[in-house]
């Protein structure tokens, strides 16, 4: 038998019992109050009593005695009941609404326009034309000059020439390495995908993917923020914003309060975006880029 008791229910029980006990107490008391005490003095007389150990200090009538196995079966059921609801107290975690949470996000979060790259130059004119030669015929005479073949193989004897000695070459250094990367250091407000906190990756439409991956993004944060004790005991309620950039690694970095309403709510939502673990990173053109991304976190009293 499965038995659960709320907070609520369970305080309420024990001040039905504590008042039962009063109310059984101030009863007795009054019972015994209106007993004359020269009509029971009067009764005892006549039957004898007077001078009996049991009337020497109390007559039967007002004894409290008399009364004790009654009072002791109710002060162990009483014990019996609050046991049974000390046991059976049973608190259940709050169920965070994560569709209301998101549903302030186009209130909160001011996009700005994305920039547009400048068009490229014109291309240069083209050369001009050429001017085409012209041929003039003249009556010039050409002196015909007959060439001697002076050239000479491996196999050409030349008399005096002396050997040169062999030289050994050398092997060819190797090529220098290819030059590192550049390391992309620009951070992207707008990208054609945008990071997303991890979880989602088995939802094929990018939509639901987005969606699901904001209600986990809310999940993590309402589970792992605490409600600062300050804020609490001065009534302290609203928005807080975080800036933070996902690095191409998926890494958070640079997590930067935007908007702080005090009570030490603000370093206890950047406390939390700190804590996150590596997103899905951004990606622009197919390739990863460092992304600014803002969070507005909601801290509500019950």
């Amino acid at each position: 038998m499965n038995i659960e008791y709320s907070t609520s229910t369970a305080i309420l029980l024990s001040l039905g019992t504590v008042f039962l006990t009063i109310a059984l107490i101030a009863f007795m008391r009054r019972y015994f109050a209106n007993k004359d005490p020269q009509k029971i003095s009067a009764l005892n007389k006549e039957a004898g009593n007077s001078f009996s150990v049991a009337t020497r200090n109390k007559y039967p009538e007002v004894d409290v005695f008399a009364f004790r196995s009654s009072f002791l079966g109710f002060g162990l059921a009483v014990a019996m009941g609050l046991m049974i609801v000390a046991f059976s107290w049973t608190t259940r975690e709050t169920m965070v609404d994560t569709d209301a949470l998101l549903a302030d996000f186009a209130d909160e979060i001011e996009m700005e326009t994305p920039r547009t790259m400048e068009p490229p130059p014109p291309p240069p004119p083209p050369p001009p034309t050429p001017t085409a030669l012209q041929i003039v015929e003249t009556d010039v005479d050409i002196e015909t000059i007959e060439f001697e073949d002076m050239s000479i193989s491996e196999d050409t004897e030349l008399e005096g020439a002396v050997a040169p000695p062999k030289r050994e070459v050398a092997p060819p250094p190797p090529p220098p390495p290819p030059p590192p990367a550049p390391e992309n250091k620009e951070i992207f407000r707008i990208v054609e995908e945008q990071p997303t906190f991890k979880g989602c990756e088995s939802v094929t439409n990018k939509a639901e993917r987005q969606k699901c991956a904001e209600a986990k993004l809310m999940e993590f944060i309402y589970e792992e923020i605490q409600y600062p004790s300050t804020a609490r005991e001065n009534n302290i309620q609203g928005t807080v914003v975080i800036q933070f950039v996902v690095e191409t690694d998926g890494r958070v970095s640079n997590v930067n309060i935007v908007r702080e309403i005090g009570g030490g709510c603000g370093k206890e939502a950047a406390r939390v975006i700190q804590k996150m673990p590596a997103w899905n990173p951004g990606k622009q053109r197919g390739r990863a880029v460092r992304v600014m991304f803002t969070l507005p976190v909601k801290f509500k009293l019950a």
